[in-house]
């Protein structure tokens, strides 16, 4: 018994010993003193009502994934002077300084962040935009803008175009999630990477990963490919990795179809949460629209995440495809919003609904289910929406 238990640990401090160079690189990429990060910026203002659609939506907390950092607020708000306020990581500075004023009407403010130690730097954007609605709308999502994440360029990140034209970041993956577990991957091989060649222009391409020996030590064996609107909070990834998927963005339309174009290869082997092979089950993938209340009675922000994004009471309207078949051409799909209550025209002009547009490759990815190898492209995605009659 004693030499079965010393080689189980011998065997074990061998393992912990062979991803030392990955768990090194996961944890810290950087040295001490080299944080360089805005934590939250807060926009104070002497009539906050006239400025923002919710008290909360005065102060963002700063993922540390996010560079640009975009406050929308009412349509006609004075943003000419604004002074946001600033708070870093520790010892860090910061240019122009925390609480400068700014003329945000002529386009978003670089702010340069220097860590402590002098020898590194990280840029982030901050912009102020107005709310802008049209009567009737189609939202577009193309997938164009794309480009290596800019702090270490290990994967891809997208952006959406702004009311302002601007680009924002309302379009998230979990690649960096992805990064801890695989730190060596070129970008081309992370379950979310763009392809030049999809059905108008470029697509986005999915592929469900395998996450090597980090990932079969934590029990986490594969990554699916995803994207969304909303953000990924890497510094739970591994702790509450359902709670790294935060979905949704708030929306000024009410969404009636969902549409786009697809191609679907699931791949060879299903594989459950421990590894094992599921004879005769195949991979699905998930293409689905969920609006929903994005805060409570009280005013307090409601965020939908991997545990509830298809089950929360606040979900108002759902556009799901209940089948994703699998094809290698491109194929289209036009779903309807189907609505569970009488949708709210003052909530909205209130900014009080959100919208999560959801992709993956293994629909049940976010438990660590699927087949490694499952390849969905998405492409020329739509999001139609009516507006109120008068």
């Amino acid at each position: 018994m004693i030499g079965t238990k010393y080689k189980l640990w011998k065997t074990l401090v061998l393992l912990l010993l062979a991803l030392m160079p990955a768990l090194s690189a996961c944890i810290k990429d950087e040295p001490a003193y080299s944080e360089a990060d805005i934590e939250t910026v807060t926009l104070h203002v002497a009539q906050p009502e006239a400025y923002f659609y919710q008290l909360t939506d005065s102060q963002q907390v700063v993922l540390s994934t996010d560079t640009n950092i975009v406050f929308t607020v009412r349509g006609g708000a004075d943003v000419s002077h604004l002074s946001p306020m600033l708070t870093l990581s520790h010892g860090a500075t910061v240019s122009p300084a925390s609480g400068s004023t700014h003329d945000f009407s002529q386009g978003a403010v670089t702010y340069t962040v220097t860590s402590e130690d002098g020898k590194w730097q990280r840029r982030y954007t901050v912009a102020v935009i107005p709310t802008v609605k049209t009567v009737t709308d189609t939202v577009c999502y193309d997938f164009e803008a794309y480009e290596l994440e800019p702090t270490r360029q290990r994967y891809y990140i997208w952006h959406n175009e702004l009311a302002d034209g601007t680009l924002g970041d309302d379009w998230a993956t979990a690649n960096a999630g992805f990064r801890l577990s695989m730190s060596s991957a070129s970008p081309e091989d992370y379950p979310t990477t763009p392809l030049a060649d999809g059905y108008d222009g470029a697509a986005v391409c999915l592929t469900t990963r395998d996450t090597g020996p980090f990932g079969r030590m934590a029990n986490k064996r594969l990554a699916a490919g995803n994207m969304y609107l909303g953000e990924f909070d890497v510094a739970v990834a591994t702790t509450d990795p359902l709670h790294a998927t935060r979905f949704g963005i708030p929306t000024i339309n009410k969404p009636v179809r969902f549409s786009g174009y697809y191609k679907y290869t699931p791949g060879e082997h299903f594989q459950d949460y421990d590894g094992n092979y599921v004879d005769g089950k195949v991979d699905s993938a998930a293409v689905y629209a969920v609006l929903y209340r994005n805060h409570d009675a009280s005013g307090n922000e409601i965020m939908l995440y991997g545990n509830d994004i298809l089950s929360s009471s606040n979900i108002v309207a759902l556009a799901r495809m209940p089948y994703v078949a699998p094809t290698d051409g491109w194929t289209a799909w036009d779903v309807e919003f189907a609505y569970r209550e009488q949708f709210d025209w003052e909530l909205l002009e209130n900014m009080g609904y959100s919208l999560a547009v959801v992709f993956s490759s293994s629909a049940r990815g976010a438990v660590f289910e699927g087949a490694v190898g499952s390849c969905l492209c998405i492409d020329k995605v739509r999001i139609i929406c009516t507006h109120e009659q008068q």
